[in-house]
C-alpha cells in the first residue's frame, strides 16, 4: 500500500484524499484577525436574517418596529 493508495480486488486502485496535519494556535489575537472577522461576518448574517423575519411576521419594518415601543 503507498501513501493514500489502497489496492482493491482485481487490481483496482483507490486513492483517498491526504488530510493535513492538524495543529492549535495557543495565541491569543486582538483587534483585525481571522476569527474576529468570521465571528462579525457570521454575527450581521444573524442580524438580518433576523431582522427580515421580524418584518415578514409583523408587517412593518425595523425602524417602525422599534419607534412604536
Amino acid at each position: 500500500m503507498t501513501r493514500g493508495q489502497v489496492i482493491e480486488e482485481g487490481g483496482r486502485s483507490n486513492v483517498y484524499a491526504i488530510e493535513p496535519k492538524m495543529y492549535v494556535d495557543d495565541v491569543q489575537r486582538f483587534g483585525f484577525n481571522e476569527y474576529a472577522e468570521k465571528l462579525n461576518g457570521r454575527l450581521a448574517m444573524i442580524g438580518f436574517v433576523s431582522a427580515i423575519a421580524v418584518e415578514a411576521l409583523t408587517g412593518h419594518g425595523v425602524v417602525t418596529w422599534l419607534t412604536h415601543l
